[in-house]
């Protein structure tokens, strides 16, 4: 039928097909052989172990002469693998702030750009090692997150596993983009105050394919612009309640103290930025098992987009203040979320949050956990990503180099598999 090459190129795209093949009755069985294997959980990698996939799930981690019986092995020389990449933070549906402001993408930006836009970063993202993000928010463009979720889960894009929050809640006169007064602007996110409106736009959130609700629990409208606290704790307790019926965690954007604690108190899973977190509030959000994401990259490149010569000129306040923010955070335990806030700078380039959180206090094994078995479960995931073990999804990576001494190795990602299927090899 074939020429040997030929068939052997054939016999190999068959493996690395995905697992269910129409009018075949067994799924393909396919035995990865790196260097060594990081589990996401050990201190170190170690060497000398095999990873067999069948259909979409790791079937049995190894030594090779244990798991290979009957499966295509795939020779990964010299490469660690390693649990695919959790993205805690992302937008797909913004690009760089560089190329266009918020506003502008927000006002100006047809829905239809914006999808595509997203298409291409989700790819992006998952070419990265990313193989789940939970995407916070459509920042005004709907529901298009939860399209481009079922896009990706039909096999019509590629693209990671998301969580997506659709289209978020935010106070009445909070948001942006705002203008003259005398004109109602299209907003970032969704509108809702008080009891009856923050259950029915919960609900119907959840309704229309939200995975998480986000809601923003301070933002900057105070009297001189600054952040202050958009709902009552009463309010964020309610969002909470709604969304825990029906299985779901709430997360909050809060970036002063007041707002953190209310979010902390109302029983919130995660919170986002935490600029003005204090000793007090980080100490009962370590009390209260809250997880926290402090974004450090987009606040950095925002920083840079401003004019500021990184490693040259001394670090703005704004990077001070999530410096010290970082530091009291590690200082009461916390635990913390990998997650960048991806879309304020390029998607694809998710390493520079896990980067940061080394230079900011992380140990590079702690980065790396946080990245994998530590987003996992606060994402509340845990039973299906973020280890290498038996009856986990084979969201698998390879790198060329170990991440727990040295977190950039996730730059140099070679191998990318998800829900056992290949999507970029040596």
């Amino acid at each position: 039928m074939f020429s040997s090459p030929l068939r052997t190129l054939f016999l190999l795209l068959l493996a690395l097909a995905p697992a269910t093949v129409p009018g075949t009755l067994e799924a393909q069985a396919v035995v990865l052989v790196p260097e060594a294997v990081w589990d996401g959980l050990d201190d170190a990698p170690v060497p000398g172990v095999a990873v067999r996939v069948e259909g979409e799930r790791i079937a049995a981690v190894g030594p090779r002469t244990e798991v290979d019986g009957g499966a295509t092995v795939l020779e990964l020389p010299g490469l660690i693998l390693t649990p695919g990449l959790i993205e805690g933070h992302s937008h797909l549906l913004l690009h760089p702030y560089d190329e266009t402001p918020w506003t502008d993408q927000v006002l100006l930006e047809s829905l239809a750009e914006r999808t595509a836009r997203a298409v291409v970063h989700a790819e992006a993202t998952l070419l990265a090692g990313v193989t789940t993000a939970r995407d916070l928010g459509s920042e005004g463009a709907g529901y298009a997150d939860a399209g481009i979720k079922d896009a990706i889960e039909k096999g019509v894009i590629p693209g990671p596993r998301l969580l997506v929050t659709t289209r978020a809640l935010v106070a009445t006169g909070s948001y942006n983009p705002k203008g003259a007064p005398e004109f109602t602007f299209p907003k970032g996110a969704e509108v809702a105050d008080g009891v009856d409106d923050l259950i029915r736009v919960t609900r119907d959130q959840i309704g229309r394919g939200a995975d998480w609700i986000k809601i923003y629990a301070d933002y900057r409208w105070g009297l001189d612009g600054s952040a202050r606290p958009t709902y009552t704790e009463a309010e964020l307790a309610l969002v909470v309640e709604i969304a825990a019926s029906s299985g779901r965690h709430v997360v909050a954007h809060a970036s002063t103290a007041e707002g953190m604690r209310r979010a902390t108190e109302a029983g919130v899973r995660t919170i986002e930025h935490g600029d003005g977190g204090t000793d007090e509030v980080f100490a009962l959000m370590a009390r209260r098992g809250v997880a926290f994401c402090p974004t450090i990259a987009a606040g950095d490149a925002i920083s840079q987009y401003n004019g500021w010569r990184k490693g040259t000129d001394p670090e703005p306040a704004r990077v001070a203040a999530k410096r010290a923010s970082v530091a009291r955070a590690l200082a009461a335990g916390v635990h913390m979320c990998f997650g960048g806030d991806v879309g304020v700078y390029p998607h694809g380039d998710n390493v520079r949050e896990l980067e940061l959180m080394v230079d900011y206090g992380m140990t590079d094994l702690d980065v790396a956990r946080a990245a994998t078995s530590g987003n996992a479960r606060i994402l509340d995931i845990d039973t299906d990503v973020g280890t290498i073990q038996a009856g986990k999804l084979a969201d698998l990576i390879a790198l060329p180099s170990d991440p727990t001494v040295d977190v950039s190795a996730f730059r140099g990602v070679s191998f990318v598999m998800k829900g056992g299927t290949v999507y970029r090899r040596p």
